[in-house]
């Protein structure tokens, strides 16, 4: 018996009726060229026979004087685990993700361990599906990542011979991966506080926080801190009901487009979504003036670090919904991104997260004291987390989507979460079905905001582009 980490622990008190707190993923996946036409049924049914489990999937929760642990389920059963259904006709991804929203919106049964699997048939164009969720106090994004890459290869045939991610499992993950950060202020300072202990010097952080302090005084554009979004629907209570959205969009047209402004792939994919919820919320005339501000992870690995985790802090950027032009709006993203990494390469990991906790806390004291009732801690949270690099397959099918669907919270009525792959990049969006309604439609203003940016591009060659002289005759 194993009792929780402290962080661990509260992600199972936090949840709520309203508020169920495990994370899923839906990959999408093409038969073999000359695969049966039973193919999935019956790897379906080759998967049931796969009742052996590995850490974390063996261990069910306990309670005991108040405080939870893990135990081996000694009496695991698949069946309860292991869901083999259809889409209705016609088969759609429409009906897909209509499944995916009721499926994510269900509470996982304490009584078991926490995870569930989902494998669908009847996609119209022969593909196959697979949701899987699990409960955050079981795992965290990074790490859930790495079980998935574990349980495929990039070559076809080694692919059949691995066994499923449930047999896999991968004890050392949440040890050896940094977790990707949630935007709940209370987790935060627990990590924050418990990593700054360990710190010999804190010289750094002081600096940049004084920093930190001038840009607030000087009102710095380029600098964001909690508390000061602007209060939008994204800010609600959350509401039982979920509703998942998910489309790939090509990574070589937005590294063009990075390319042409010296920015990076992440900044393109906070312009496109900055441009992409200005065109949502203009539409149901709920557009404030001031910008949309987002929590985003960010890498801050320091040179030479050849380490196995990934190294991330959380920070605070605005997405530029007040700028009508998207180029400027891209460049004013960038230019956010840029101060928050020049201000973060400077500190270690304790030293950051205690930083990262300090630009909330005005924000989430707000929230409790209820300060200003137009601003709040921020609007809405965007995790770019790097995917494989090259074709990957699973038991003998080609991955061909890898949509990540996340959890919401109180004030949090919005998550979008993306995977960068070696040719697309994979949305995943999850929000509250009555505070953010028809949330599909992001889908289609995230190419809209794309198709802008790749239209500055041009216009900019061209701007750049010398008048012939023309000799006279």
């Amino acid at each position: 018996m194993k009792r929780l980490s402290m962080v661990d622990d509260m992600f199972l008190r936090f949840e709520s009726r309203r508020m169920p707190l495990h994370i899923g993923m839906l990959l999408l996946l093409e038969p073999p060229d000359d695969a049966p036409e039973d193919f999935a049924a019956q790897l379906a049914d080759k998967l049931k026979q796969s009742t052996r489990t590995a850490p974390p999937f063996n261990r069910r929760l306990v309670r005991r004087r108040g405080l939870h642990y893990w135990e081996e389920d000694e009496e695991f059963d698949l069946a309860h685990h292991f869901a083999h259904t259809a889409l209705p006709k016609p088969g759609r991804i429409r009906e897909l993700l209509a499944m995916i929203s009721r499926v994510h919106c269900a509470h996982i049964d304490r009584a078991y361990p926490l995870w569930r699997v989902y494998f669908i048939e009847g996609l119209e164009d022969g593909r196959f599906a697979v949701y899987m969720k699990v409960h955050h106090s079981v795992t965290d994004g990074v790490a859930g990542m790495r079980m998935l890459m574990d349980a495929m290869s990039n070559d076809r045939e080694a692919s059949t011979r691995l066994p499923p991610m449930w047999e896999v499992g991968r004890t050392a993950s949440k040890r050896k991966a940094q977790p990707l950060p949630v935007p709940t202020p209370a987790l935060g300072y627990v990590n924050a506080m418990r990593n700054l202990a360990r710190e010999r010097s804190l010289g750094p952080l002081f600096r940049e926080l004084s920093h930190s302090a001038s840009d607030l005084r000087k009102k710095n554009p380029d600098f964001v801190m909690g508390g000061q979004a602007p209060r939008t629907i994204f800010n609600e209570k959350v509401s039982a009901t979920r509703r998942f959205a998910a489309q790939s969009y090509s990574t070589s047209r937005m590294r063009a487009v990075a390319e042409a402004f010296d920015a990076s792939l992440n900044d393109v994919v906070l312009a496109m979504c900055g441009g992409a919820l200005r065109t949502y919320l203009a539409a149901m005339d709920q557009l404030p003036g001031k910008s949309l501000v987002a929590g985003v992870p960010v890498s801050v690995r320091k040179k030479g670090d050849t380490g196995l985790g990934n190294e991330v802090s959380f920070t605070l950027t605005h997405l530029g919904t007040h700028i009508e032009d998207p180029v400027e709006r891209l460049l004013a993203v960038k230019r956010c991104m840029d101060t928050n990494k020049q201000r973060m390469q400077h500190l270690t990991s304790g030293q950051l997260m205690a930083y990262a906790a300090l630009m909330l806390m005005p924000g989430a004291l707000n929230e409790v004291l209820h300060f200003s009732k137009d601003t709040t801690l921020g609007n809405v949270c965007i995790s770019h987390v790097p995917g494989p690099r090259e074709d990957m397959y699973w038991q003998g099918a080609r991955l061909s989507g890898l949509y990540p669907a996340s959890l919401l919270l109180d004030g949090l009525t919005l998550n979008i979460t993306l995977i960068s792959r070696h040719d697309t990049v994979d949305f995943g969006i999850v929000a509250c079905r009555k505070t953010v309604p028809s949330v599909q439609r992001l889908l289609d203003y995230l190419e809209d905001a794309l198709v802008e940016l790749e239209a500055g591009v041009k216009k900019r060659r061209r701007g750049r582009r010398k008048p012939v002289a023309r000799s006279k005759s």
